[in-house]
């Protein structure tokens, strides 16, 4: 994981030579992966050099002077455990220890790292912090901006009701960057590492918008307009779908709630469990729970957002949607990053070449380029361009999420309450 700290190299005495240094210098050229097993080996260094022959019979010393930094800096016997296992060390291997799996090898190395006098502790389950004031306020922000702004557009005409349009997308916009900045949605919590790339930002845009302006475009592309600008009128040449962004934004709140909730019944879990497997197997159901409740929470919004505006909910591609959206925040938030952009922009990409390609094949001899899009909108529809496409994604996230979300590394290190 890049937000670990890497391995010390090895220390190798003076006694031992030209052979001994050369030996260490290639074990410390092996990295992360090879060293799970190679460190781990009771009888023998990454170095190769005999922990016998040195003096030192004890191999988890050697494992601690390899992970001095991570020794020395974690609060608690769970950081190590995580930074372990990001390491490459399992079950399998500290039983080459004399341990019975990872997280009894890391109480071991705590124990033995010097505190200035303070006894070893134990780990001890810990609760989840209690929701604050300030990123309640936030994240419910976007979904109250939203619903204001609409209600003002329904009560305004002409420039005024540009004006306000213009206002409103600016406020919620704002609300959601405030929204995603801190609290249970912020990057600011998760481990050490990369923030999302702006590729991601913009492709996320991208989708909220097509949901808004796609399906109302595509259906005048395939009937030869649009021949005027988006109106929220149903029967104009480009109709506007407002429930989904209302139900979006409102969906900040729960989404925001769901993390919490993840985050910190993970963090009991960890404490709890005596082993990686453990954890793992404990962690799949916590997660899975938590999808469904965001699903099932944005499924009222939409039915409520639907009747509030009295717009169609598009149901398929609002909920395939948010759980790719939200599936790519709780990833990004625990500092895995690259998965979620790149399904992001596969599915931006997707919606974008459908709607190029119906314009495309109005040019001489192009047809055949708009017939897949246009068998999908005579077939199914034209929800079920941006519903094959997020729901694709989501699906490909979720089981990256039950991969990368159940190891001990992604919540081996939380910066406390938001």
């Amino acid at each position: 994981m890049n937000d670990l700290e890497n391995l010390d190299s090895p220390r190798t005495p003076a006694g031992d030579g030209v052979e001994a240094r050369q030996k260490a210098r290639v074990g410390e050229a092996h990295g992360d992966a090879a060293e799970g097993e190679a460190a781990a080996a009771p009888g023998r260094d990454a170095g190769g050099t005999s922990v016998a022959h040195r003096g030192a019979a004890d191999p988890v010393k050697v494992l601690m002077r390899r992970h001095r930094k991570l020794c020395e800096r974690a609060v608690d016997p769970l950081e190590i455990a995580a930074g372990l296992e990001a390491h490459g060390v399992t079950d399998r291997t500290a039983a080459r220890f004399r341990h019975r799996d990872v997280f009894s090898l890391a109480e071991e190395m705590y124990a033995r790292v010097p505190r200035d006098g303070d006894p070893a502790r134990r780990p001890t389950p810990t609760t989840g912090t209690r929701p604050r004031a300030d990123w309640i306020v936030r994240t419910l922000l976007p979904g109250t901006l939203c619903a204001a702004t609409l209600a003002g557009l329904h009560l305004t005409h002409g420039r005024a009701r540009l004006v306000l349009a213009a206002v409103g997308t600016l406020a919620v916009a704002l609300a959601l960057r405030a929204a995603l900045s801190r609290g249970p949605l912020g990057t600011n919590r998760a481990r050490p590492g990369p923030h999302p790339a702006p590729g991601a930002r913009t492709w996320t845009c991208w989708l909220v918008a097509y949901a808004v302006l796609g399906d109302g475009l595509l259906q005048a592309a395939a009937s030869g307009g649009p021949d005027g600008l988006p109106a929220g009128a149903a029967d104009s040449s480009w109709p506007l779908t407002i429930a989904p962004l209302l139900a979006l934004t409102l969906a900040c709140a729960p989404a925001a709630w769901s993390a919490h909730l993840f985050a910190a019944r993970a963090r009991h879990k960890l404490t709890a469990s005596r082993g990686l497997e453990e954890f793992a197997a404990s962690v799949r159901p916590l997660l899975l729970g938590t999808f469904t409740l965001f699903l099932a929470a944005l499924t009222g919004l939409l039915a409520l957002s639907a009747a509030t505006v009295d717009d169609p909910a598009a149901p398929s591609q609002t909920l395939t949607l948010g759980a790719l959206l939200f599936l790519a925040r709780l990833l990004t938030i625990h500092g895995f990053t690259h998965a979620p952009a790149v399904l992001l922009t596969a599915a931006a990409t997707a919606e974008a070449t459908a709607l190029a390609t119906l314009f495309a094949g109005r040019l001489p001899h192009c047809d055949f380029l708009a017939a897949p899009a246009q068998a999908l909108l005579d077939t199914w529809g034209p929800g079920s361009i941006p519903t094959l496409a997020c729901g694709a994604a989501a699906a490909a996230l979720l089981l990256h999420a039950f991969r990368r979300l159940t190891r001990a590394s992604a919540h081996g290190r939380t910066d406390g309450p938001w």
